[in-house]
């Protein structure tokens, strides 16, 4: 794993809110909006980006946890810009914080982590799913 970032590196994304994005269970929708779901996608890509640069050849990223507040509505051709912020480093996990706006205004606040594993470790865990 490449150590290039530091507490308070940003990185941003992104992206408009579409048809697919918007609240739906069981094949329904529940509303016109940007849902909780799509949001916490988009945001854990934000920080993955993070996770791109770093890894190895022989590593893949994996999401360890994401905690989402969301705060306001986004509607369908909304433009959402997500602010990944380096919490901290430690190791083999990336921690980020993220806000997402729409035309400046907060929609979310988001916190995600992501280890950086050795595709064999990966393969390991996945054997172990398999198994257990």
């Amino acid at each position: 794993m490449k150590q290039l970032f530091k507490y308070g590196d940003t990185k941003e994304f992104y992206k408009v809110v579409s048809k697919k994005d918007i609240a739906k269970f069981n094949g329904s929708e529940v509303h016109p909006y940007y849902s909780t779901f799509a949001l916490a996608r988009d945001a854990e890509w934000s920080s993955r980006l993070f996770v791109l640069d770093m890894k190895e050849v022989d590593e893949e990223g994996i999401g360890t946890f994401i905690n989402v507040k969301h705060i306001s509505p986004a509607l369908v051709g909304d433009e959402v810009r997500f602010i990944a912020t380096i919490k901290s480093v430690i190791h083999n996990e990336v921690t980020c914080t993220i806000t997402a706006k729409v035309k400046g205004k907060l929609i979310a606040k988001i916190e995600t982590g992501q280890k950086i594993l050795n595709l064999d470790e990966l393969e390991a865990l996945k054997r172990k799913a398999k198994s257990g």
